[in-house]
């Protein structure tokens, strides 16, 4: 038994008093939230911008629990034999439309799997949009706004983007937050374990996302003059 195995194991049968055949996946969801707990200093160091690396590392690292997930529940064991309602963790959709189809008991139980990922990336298309929108409207003040510096004797002059450049980076703004529903597509063809664990960080990011913007916006209306800071 993996410690992976081991730690969800554990965790079910402290929740298995309150919610029975579901607290394995219920574990699984309160691994994922340590999980993103302990990744949070590097997530928000990413959002701050502090190093390149810093953000790829909260994706990379996720990528070792997500591969034992995986494997915890198609490589056998004892967490197969759990279920989340009607549906063992270890099924996939193609298998819960063999049994009833999809508004079947185990069906139901995909479709409300991705009815929460749809609601979560739909949540994330709408503030990624407007995060570059409004990114693409500070840019555009703080060129007009900015005085023209003569460049130096010998120096090649920084090209300004045109028009259709500018239309493409707006374009491009409105189709990268789309992607997000690109994990309703993996939670389709992996374990119901696995998809949970992908529902369960996804909103977790939008989530700590809205509250590093939402920290930032209060610090910037804070005084400059040293007035009182916002402790949230």
């Amino acid at each position: 038994m993996s410690v992976f195995t081991h730690l969800v194991a554990e965790l079910g049968r402290l929740l298995e008093p309150a919610l029975a055949e579901s607290a394995t996946a219920a574990a699984i969801v309160l691994f994922t939230v340590l999980v993103r707990l302990a990744l949070h200093p590097l997530s928000r160091a990413a959002f701050r911008g502090a190093t390149p690396v810093a953000g790829c590392l909260p994706l990379l690292l996720q990528l070792p629990v997500f591969f034992l997930m995986y494997q915890a529940f198609t490589s056998g064991g004892e967490l197969l034999g759990h279920r989340l309602f009607a549906a063992p963790l270890g099924s996939r959709w193609t298998e819960a439309l063999g049994e009833g189809g999809p508004f079947g008991a185990q069906g139901l139980v995909f479709l409300a799997l991705f009815g929460a990922i749809a609601v979560v990336a739909a949540w994330s298309a709408v503030r990624g949009r407007r995060s570059a929108a409004a990114a693409a409207r500070t840019a555009a003040a703080a060129a007009a706004s900015a005085p023209k510096k003569k460049q130096p004797a010998g120096a090649a002059a920084l090209p300004e983007l045109t028009a259709e450049q500018q239309e493409a980076m707006r374009k491009l703004g409105g189709v990268l937050p789309l992607l997000s529903f690109g994990t309703l597509i993996t939670a389709a063809v992996v374990p119901l374990a696995a998809g949970l664990y992908l529902l369960t960080t996804t909103a977790w990011s939008v989530a700590e996302r809205a509250w590093l913007e939402y920290r930032r916006a209060r610090a910037a209306e804070q005084p400059a003059d040293g007035g009182v800071r916002s402790t949230l």
